[in-house]
């Protein structure tokens, strides 16, 4: 299968710029995926004015439309109409009544992919268009959770119309470990206020000993209060649990460690909110932790092993030099090499 930036560069339509931000959206398809509780597609343009798709991210908790990956596909006929609308606009297109898809009643939302804020009141250029899939044959009454999620989602598509996200100047920390929605969602206001806290968010800072409601607290100060006042606080701390910046870092307490993300929330460049994920990874730094012990214990008989053996190949050169016999001599240079040897097989496979 073609990867992403293999299918952008067959239609050889965009830059080296527009695939990096097309791979940063793309890494929060499973966030987005989430949030909507759909399917969520990405689609650039071709040489002959069609769209084909690069990107394809399930819902994890909600059911598939597509159980076939549909990544190098063109836009099918029930679709192009919002996909071209939303490219050609610049603006976000809903489909006007229930699509079917499969013998399945659906929705399709068509977004603008921008890479940047437009500049003197003249319309930013469309890099892509990326489409959310709502199976409508699953549907129930939303929860207040679901309601809350659906909101972040329509905000979080409203910064990607407007060329805010995402963003570059986040942090590509390392997927393991990364907090997604279902892990744990906090909604702060712009004052850092908590206006909604997910079961799995309350209970990951249960745990660290907050043992009063998270809603209409300020998670600032939620946070200062269960952080030992003896450890040393992350300088990023503070700009993740205000959602001011896209940030990450690590709180501990009471032996738990959660993993927060920040996702500010803006509207035309004005802050009016931010998403924080949070996930327990108690377990996860504990086992990365034995696993720095280990490496560093490996090292240090490595580095020892080295020592011995170059010790024992220097007294043997120097006995071979004090030696008056040729053929003592020459079983010391002998097994000098053999010990050379030796270090080379104990190094090569220590680095390997």
């Amino acid at each position: 299968m073609s990867t992403l930036s293999d299918l952008v560069h067959a239609q050889g339509r965009l830059t080296d710029n527009d695939v990096e931000w097309l791979h940063r959206l793309s890494g929060d398809g499973q966030l987005l995926a989430d949030l909507a509780s759909a399917d969520i597609v990405l689609w650039i343009g071709t040489t002959d004015g069609s769209f084909v798709a690069v990107a394809h991210t399930r819902p994890s908790g909600a059911a598939t439309l597509f159980y076939r990956d549909i990544v190098g596909e063109r836009v099918r006929p029930q679709w192009r109409t919002q996909v071209h609308g939303a490219f050609d606009s610049g603006e976000i297109v809903d489909s006007s009544s229930p699509d079917w898809f499969e013998e399945t009643p659906t929705r399709v939302r068509a977004v603008p992919i921008v890479r940047e804020r437009g500049k003197d009141g003249n319309r930013p250029p469309v890099i892509g268009v990326v489409t959310r899939h709502t199976n409508l044959g699953e549907a129930r009454a939303p929860s207040r959770q679901q309601i809350t999620f659906d909101e972040c989602a329509d905000d979080l598509f409203r910064m990607i119309a407007s060329g805010e996200f995402p963003d570059l100047t986040a942090p590509t920390s390392p997927r393991r470990g990364a907090p997604r929605a279902s892990d744990g969602l906090i909604r702060i206001d712009v004052d850092g206020i908590s206006t909604f806290a997910s079961p799995n968010a309350l209970s990951a800072f249960n745990r660290m000993g907050f043992d009063d409601e998270l809603e209409g607290q300020s998670l600032a100060e939620v946070t200062t209060g269960i952080l030992p006042s003896s450890r040393q606080i992350d300088e990023s701390l503070p700009v993740v649990v205000t959602g001011r910046a896209p940030w990450r870092t690590d709180i501990e307490a009471r032996g738990v460690t959660v993993s927060l993300r920040a996702i500010p929330l803006k509207d035309h460049g004005t802050r009016i909110g931010a998403i924080i994920l949070c996930r327990d990874v108690s377990e996860l730094r504990h086992q990365e932790q034995e696993l720095i012990t280990k490496d560093a214990t490996i090292r240090e008989i490595h580095h020892r092993v080295k020592n011995n053996l170059q010790t024992v190949a220097s007294l043997l050169r120097i006995q071979a030099r004090r030696t008056h016999s040729d053929e003592a001599r020459d079983a010391l240079t002998q097994a000098m090499r053999r010990v050379d040897a030796i270090a080379v097989v104990h190094d090569t496979l220590a680095q390997g």
